[in-house]
């Protein structure tokens, strides 16, 4: 099994319930009450495998599974989703910052002493693959690396906790990785009220990642780059575009998500989404 393949897995155990459970409710197969978190994310892994494209390598080696048409009702509720969100480059929702209040700085501080408690023992990041955190993509060059926990990913699409991040965020040094920061999921049909009551819209701004067009099956094309067609950095943004050049569109993929930078010595940093390049893609 790839290892973008173990990481669309998180999309499908996140998002393929759609809705969002109440916090603190028990993942079920799927989405009931009837069975543990372990045999609800080896349930929706199946579903990932069957309906998620192989992205591994950035390329497209294997065939990509076809899309049924997006219904009307499925376009006017992604349109209703876009509502009030600021687009970011045509691959990317952003949600809008709400007003400063001091109940809401509140909570963050709280979210982050708890992040901090957590994580640090991660600042040696062999302990953090010991605990189930597993690099994305080692091979590929990045500015920062994910190291994602999948179990903590699944339990994230059903309810928040602080001290239970599913990715933490590194960057290369000289015989190893240094912890920079982490982030947190939420499912991808999440509402900004829902989100808020995660991690504060006042405080920081969580981002959705959008309009996918995956290349037709064995045809290998460049992701990134001035002339991408593809990818989240491609020039195809619609469906009809992607229909056009044979690719298969994808409204949305992964979860909403949200970066914070604990070890930050600067308070407007800590939930900063600029400061860290790369940390968003």
């Amino acid at each position: 099994m790839t290892k973008s393949m173990l990481v669309l897995s998180i999309t499908a155990i996140t998002a393929a319930c759609l809705a969002i459970a109440p916090d603190g409710a028990r993942a079920g197969d799927p989405c009931s009450d009837s069975c543990d978190m372990a045999t609800h994310a080896a349930s929706m892994h199946m579903v990932a495998m069957q309906n998620m494209a192989d992205m591994d390598g950035m390329t497209a080696s294997s065939p990509a599974p076809s899309a049924p048409a997006a219904s009307n009702a499925t376009i006017e509720s992604m349109q209703m989703m876009d509502d009030g969100h600021m687009e970011h480059g045509g691959h990317m929702l952003m949600t809008a910052r709400r007003p400063a209040s001091t109940a809401d700085q509140q909570r963050a501080d709280q979210i982050l002493a708890a992040l901090r408690t957590a994580i640090a023992p991660y600042k040696d990041y062999r302990v953090a693959e010991a605990a189930g955190y597993v690099q994305f993509h080692p091979e590929i060059p990045q500015p920062m690396y994910h190291f994602t926990n999948y179990v903590n990913a699944a339990a994230s699409g059903f309810s928040f906790d602080p001290a239970r991040p599913t990715s933490l965020m590194y960057k290369r040094v000289p015989g190893g990785y240094e912890l920079m920061g982490a982030m947190y999921t939420a499912p991808a049909k999440a509402t900004d009220d829902q989100l808020d009551q995660r991690v504060p819209l006042s405080v920081a701004t969580w981002h959705l990642h959008t309009n996918l067009c995956i290349p037709p099956s064995g045809q290998r094309v460049a992701w990134t780059g001035p002339n991408a067609q593809f990818g989240l950095q491609g020039s195809i943004t619609t469906a009809p575009a992607c229909a056009a050049a044979g690719g298969t569109f994808k409204p949305v993929i992964y979860g909403w998500m949200v970066h914070v930078w604990p070890l930050e010595t600067d308070p407007s940093k800590v939930w900063a989404t600029e400061d860290h390049p790369g940390a968003m893609n």
